[in-house]
């Protein structure tokens, strides 16, 4: 995205001149004034907007891939038979009257700073095509399709995207995701993780690495040892030469996108900014400690550096460990999940999205930050003959804390055994037009299609009730 540093001017509509010049390079990408002046003008009247509507600055999403069981997270089953409630118990938390599963007792501390959904529902239960629902806020089609393939007509851009497209970025990019994309067994890659039709200007940067590594760095963020900074420099200087001489023959926008994505490029290279966000050797040992000390935790970690350093969205994914089987991997616990849960699984997801809460707390930047915990969908209600429980898409949970969310409230309940919604029922595009909306962007903003079709950035509604 096209976006030129200024000094705010206002416009007779309330608009800076640095925001019309970023909104006009919008128009490229199929997102123009318009849209955004409607969104504007929805807000200026109040219309439907709660005071939350932009109080995060950035948003961390926590994926979870495989699906976290309900009854062991955020919605026990206590009083349910043995084949429903399992062999993991409830316990309290810092909201009274609110419990959560035994195997979370650091987050039960904080849950005064989380709003629990306990009725998310995309009625799918394969883990691309729901997983494409959960990131786009578009259903997949057709539904219940396992091994789904990026592409049309399954080609919504993902949340990321348009929080790259939308919000203006500076010395890093307004979306990244790490450590690695999500994918089914074989390596089959999600749809929905990507610009969609917005192309590829539009992706979330993908940072495929390990944070827990001795001595890691991010791959190509560093200049290579055979190229000095005066060569560097010498290199910079021909490739604006060229530049020049190319602008009088192409007027076409792709140009100026490439262009700025290569400064944005060469900025990177050269930024001591940079490299500090991404420098976790600069965090205090007993801090990486605090989020544990392996992929997913230290991930965590490093999103918390990016947030402080101006990134937008970070989503954090947990993908596969070594010591994953492709029969029980990540949280897909078809067999055994309660010892999956209690040694693999749990223990070190309680630490990190703990840790994460009260480090955002204590540094004054949880009420800034939107941390979104989720998953593609939930488990089945009954433990099925080999003690796990299989994929279910029908009522699972997720959580919301910090960025405008009122803290220790639940929205939304399932039946008896967790198995469908009994009230509040909530599906994904809610979910990403509330994410939106505390990012401040208005989910009716409109982008356009390859055909030109103007759709707008959510059709979901925003979970106010969860919203201060």
């Amino acid at each position: 995205m096209l976006t030129i540093a200024d000094k705010p001017y206002q416009l007779c509509d309330g608009l800076s001149r640095r925001e019309w010049l970023r909104v006009g390079s919008l128009g490229v990408f199929g997102l123009g004034m318009p849209s955004l002046l409607a969104g504007r003008t929805a807000l200026a009247r109040g219309e439907n907007t709660p005071s939350s509507f932009g109080r995060a600055k950035s948003c961390i999403v926590l994926f979870l891939i495989g699906g976290p069981p309900q009854h062991e997270t955020w919605d026990p089953k206590p009083d349910a038979p043995a084949e429903i409630r399992g062999d993991l118990g409830p316990i309290s938390s810092s909201v009274p009257g609110l419990s959560v599963g035994e195997l979370m007792p650091q987050v039960a501390r904080h849950a005064h700073r989380v709003a629990v959904l306990r009725a998310v529902s995309t009625n799918d239960n394969a883990h691309s095509s729901s997983g494409y629902w959960m990131l786009t806020g578009t259903p997949h089609q057709p539904m219940n399709s396992e091994n789904a393939k990026p592409g049309a007509p399954n080609d919504w851009p993902s949340t990321g995207a348009i929080v790259q497209q939308l919000r203006p970025s500076g010395m890093l990019p307004a979306a990244i995701t790490i450590p690695e994309e999500l994918w089914n067994t074989g390596r089959i890659v999600w749809p929905g993780q990507d610009g969609g039709f917005l192309g590829r200007s539009a992706h979330p940067w993908l940072l495929t690495c390990d944070p827990n590594e001795q001595g890691f760095t991010i791959p190509g963020l560093s200049l290579p040892g055979e190229v000095p900074p005066l060569r560097f420099e010498g290199r910079r200087s021909l490739l604006e030469s060229i530049d020049h001489h190319l602008q009088r023959f192409a007027s076409a926008g792709a140009l100026a996108r490439w262009n700025n994505l290569g400064q944005q490029t060469f900025e990177l290279l050269r930024s001591p900014q940079a490299q500090h966000a991404f420098d976790l050797a600069r965090e205090p040992a007993a801090m990486r400690e605090h989020y544990g000390r392996n992929r997913f935790g230290q991930s965590v970690l490093l999103a918390r550096r990016l947030v402080e350093a101006g990134v937008s969205l970070v989503q954090v994914n947990w993908t596969r460990a070594s010591a994953d089987s492709d029969i029980n991997p990540v949280w897909d616990t078809h067999a055994k999940n309660a010892e999956r849960l209690r040694t693999a699984l749990m223990p070190p997801m309680d630490l990190a999205y703990s840790a994460l809460l009260e480090d955002l707390a204590e540094r004054g930047l949880l009420d800034e930050t939107l941390v979104v915990w989720m998953g593609e969908f939930g488990r089945s209600p009954k433990i099925n003959p080999a003690a796990g429980r299989d994929h279910w898409g029908h009522v699972y949970s997720a959580a919301l804390a910090g960025g405008g969310v009122r803290g220790g409230h639940v929205h939304g309940a399932s039946d008896r055994i967790g198995a469908f919604p009994a009230e509040g029922r909530i599906e994904p595009q809610d979910l990403t037009a509330t994410i939106f909306h505390c990012l401040g962007l208005h989910p009716e903003t409109e982008m356009h299609d390859r055909l030109g079709r103007p759709f707008p950035i959510s059709r979901g509604r925003v979970i106010a009730e969860v919203l201060s």
